[in-house]
């Protein structure tokens, strides 16, 4: 199964008409981790594209999806949350969150509203504000403080001293609430201009690593302490299965640190990966549109997020 897009649909179907005054342009979701970049994504997009958990720093890519309004098309990157650089892997992903700042058209900046206005958030509004790119502040989770004014005000109020050139947006997105305001204010934030994706695509990641980070997603669910993090998935092919015409076979690694966080990721007689690998095979079936063989097996890279070769190896 390929992963491109069908090069003669995109050329067509990016040439359709669209009326003046068309807005395009990519929009940075950035904030430090666990404040909702990736629910916010998806709940605005209406489809998954970015996997969520409750384990903070989840995201380790910049991760397009695409919304396409009749007046407007906003292409979003997901990117990791900035963090405190205890790794390499960690300095990267926060080498590739300040990358995108000036490559992009508006910077989306999401605090969790819910939590407050922390050392994190502060530290961050600073860096963005030696950036000359477009700001939006987005005081997400806000139905953590709804009804409660006298918390919520002054949060906003903080925010506005924080970022002074930028329109706060307060939002749920769990619950939904102000997404459709939000996207209105992105788009007039935009610069006018044509279609960059065509009308139909939701994300330009490859299915790979889609079904990559769904199994990864599922794998960490469960896990505690370092262990999600000292986990990467890569997907070794995609292939039509021999014997069935109606399935794909997906080979996945799973890469860990340590031999001891191999037994966890397994489990007791395989229990913690046989689970992860059955909820993933049937979100991968409804991503690829057909039945799924999906093996797996884990293996130890020791201390791959502090070594600059593995790292490249796996991906990032």
């Amino acid at each position: 199964m390929s992963d491109r897009l069908d090069l003669q649909t995109l050329l067509s179907d990016i040439g359709d008409a669209v009326p003046e005054g068309h807005r395009s342009g990519m929009v940075a979701l950035v904030g430090r981790p666990n404040v909702g970049k990736s629910t916010l994504l998806n709940a605005i997009l209406g489809e998954k594209v970015s996997i969520v958990t409750e384990v903070p720093g989840t995201t380790r890519n910049a991760i397009r999806g695409v919304l396409t309004r009749d007046h407007a098309q906003i292409i979003f990157l997901d990117t990791p949350g900035v963090a405190k650089p205890r790794t390499l892997l960690t300095r990267r992903l926060n080498d590739l969150v300040r990358e995108t700042w000036s490559g992009v058209d508006v910077i989306c900046f999401l605090v969790d509203v819910g939590d407050g206005v922390g050392r994190g958030d502060e530290f961050l509004a600073e860096q963005l504000g030696d950036v000359r790119t477009p700001k939006v502040v987005v005081a997400n989770k806000e139905d953590l403080v709804r009804g409660r004014k006298k918390t919520l005000i002054p949060r906003l109020a903080r925010l506005a001293e924080l970022v002074p050139d930028a329109q706060i947006v307060p939002t749920s997105a769990t619950d939904g609430f102000n997404l459709d305001e939000l996207v209105e204010v992105l788009i007039a934030a935009l610069p006018e201009g044509p279609r960059l994706f065509p009308g139909g695509i939701v994300t330009d990641q490859p299915e790979r690593q889609r079904a990559a980070e769904i199994l990864r997603e599922k794998l960490i669910a469960g896990m505690r302490d370092e262990v999600p993090h000292s986990i990467a998935v890569t997907i070794d092919e995609i292939r039509p299965a021999e014997h069935r015409d109606d399935m794909l076979e997906i080979e996945a690694i799973i890469h860990v640190e340590r031999d001891s966080q191999k037994g966890i990721v397994i489990g007791r007689g395989g229990a913690n990966l046989k689970q992860a690998s059955t909820e993933a095979r049937k979100e991968i079936e409804v991503l690829l549109g057909s039945r799924v063989y999906l093996s797996t097996r884990v293996k130890v890279v020791k201390e791959w997020q502090r070594d600059a070769r593995k790292l490249g190896r796996l991906g990032y």
